[in-house]
């Protein structure tokens, strides 16, 4: 018996450790688990793997068709600027491909048709070309990649790069010239080996790893044409500063960051450097708890002209933040260069990666987006994944979809905001004193505390105007 429920035990265990790997579907698979028929080991595919999906078209708010764009018409121009360019959307591979639905309580709920239950360089090959087919059928350009979501890591590092060619270069054919990554990393935290961190791990080897892969994943990047790439600092924390010599690990991540903004001009790979800010999950604290923090970092290290800033929502309310206060953050400093869409459940607190549905939340992203002129070459990236009870391939397209809708959705309520004009009058209308002559001097910094004291007896006791806040929300629920 006890062997028994040891066995179960490990069974779940190693259930939980593939976590990111695997997927379920009802209905007969497209491709036979014995690797039988259409498919077989070189990864070859002769069918579809969306079977029954059309390829998703705008049929307009009306329509009843979950399959369908009902606010995302990519063509349609808002305030001068076609809507799929505003929005510029990604596809995640490692949500969409890689997720099982498991959890720290339940082993994977999903194992999409295509699977075979290996993490092979032929399963590699294989879920590359499903995420091709996946894109044109959702009508989008642009997917993000973890390298080891996509190529299968081996048994050392010079192994596992190759592993990473060979898939590299399937997904360079099948891109075409219309299709490209929107941003590229390197997982540095799922690993054992990273689990005191990566830039910031108090051993030089896996520092010197670490470096190792993140110098070939901007090289891969490069290759399929990439835009940006990401750094997401899962381990680059602590558990404890008991034992953590915090500023020196602060300094390892600044020269870690120096030496791949160096690296990038030397392969002439001109997209954009971001990095993610999250407050904790799997550490304690991260280091770039949030825009600010990060912001801070960058400008202490001189990093500020080689860095811009990747903003999730729910990272944001995991830092006790609004999506809207840490775009608003990233942007007055210049500093907003992707956002990551996703959305969390305010009864939860962990980084749930929802898909974004409520509009007030997407019209005021959209507002922030407006005010930066755009992402681009940034935009939004998918980090979402289906909830654990949700088991279709149909799935997939309907979270996507929704998602689409929604930011369309906030793009267009933004619109209305700023063609109408209120809202923004509002606000002008609350900060008009500074429009006279002192104000402007002393937002140009021409005025010392000595002439302020003056006017302050001149003026005597200043009467406050009312800030209209319900006034502000009033117009702006109308938009919705």
């Amino acid at each position: 018996m006890g062997k028994i429920k040891g066995g179960k035990i490990l069974l779940f265990l190693l259930c939980l450790n593939i976590v990111t790997f695997g997927v379920i579907a009802d209905g007969p698979p497209t491709c036979p688990a014995d690797l039988g028929g259409e498919c077989n080991n070189s990864g070859e595919w002769k069918g579809e793997f969306f079977p029954g999906i059309p390829k998703i078209k705008y049929e307009g708010p009306l329509s009843k068709n979950p399959l369908a764009y009902k606010w995302y018409n990519a063509e349609e121009e808002i305030l001068g600027k076609k809507m799929k360019d505003w929005m510029r959307f990604s596809v995640a591979f490692w949500h969409t491909f890689r997720g099982t639905g498991g959890d720290p309580f339940g082993a994977p709920t999903k194992y999409w048709p295509w699977e075979d239950g290996t993490n092979s360089l032929a399963m590699a090959k294989r879920r590359m070309r499903a995420n091709f087919e996946f894109l044109d059928k959702l009508g989008v350009d642009k997917w993000c990649f973890h390298d080891r979501d996509i190529a299968p890591e081996g048994k050392a590092l010079e192994e596992t790069n190759a592993n990473l060619d060979e898939v590299v270069a399937l997904a360079k054919e099948l891109q075409g010239t219309k299709i490209h990554p929107l941003w590229g990393t390197a997982q540095l935290f799922f690993h054992p080996r990273y689990m005191h961190g990566a830039a910031t791990s108090s051993d030089v080897g896996v520092y010197a790893y670490a470096a190792a892969q993140v110098k070939k994943a901007m090289e891969v990047t490069h290759y399929l044409g990439g835009e940006n790439y990401v750094f997401w600092g899962g381990r680059e924390g602590y558990q404890s500063l008991l034992n953590t010599d915090m500023e020196r690990e602060l300094d390892h991540l600044a020269r870690f960051m120096e030496g791949a903004a160096a690296y990038k001009k030397k392969i002439g790979f001109n997209g954009t450097l971001l990095i993610e800010p999250k407050p904790q999950e799997p550490t304690k604290h991260q280091y770039d708890w949030d825009a600010a923090t990060a912001a801070n970092f960058l400008r202490k290290y001189g990093l500020t002209g080689e860095f811009k800033l990747n903003i999730e929502c729910n990272h944001a309310t995991l830092s006790g933040h609004s999506c809207h206060h840490e775009l608003e953050t990233a942007r007055i400093n210049g500093l907003l260069g992707n956002i990551d869409a996703n959305t969390g459940d305010p009864q939860i607190g962990w980084d749930t990666d929802q898909f974004m549905t409520d509009i007030a939340e997407a019209t005021m992203v959209m507002l922030s987006v407006i005010k930066n002129g755009g992402l681009a070459p940034g935009g939004f990236n998918f980090d979402a994944k289906l909830r654990r009870e949700s088991t279709d391939v149909e799935d997939l397209f309907i979270a996507h979809i929704g998602g689409m809708d929604t930011l369309a959705r906030g793009l267009r309520n933004a619109a209305k905001l700023i063609e109408d004009g209120s809202l923004a009058e509002l606000v002008s209308k609350r900060y008009e004193s500074f429009d006279s002559e002192i104000g402007r001097q002393i937002e140009a910094g021409k005025v010392d505390f000595e002439m302020l004291e003056k006017k302050a007896f001149e003026w005597g006791e200043p009467k406050v105007a009312s800030a209209k806040q319900e006034l502000a929300e009033m117009i702006f629920q109308s938009a919705l």
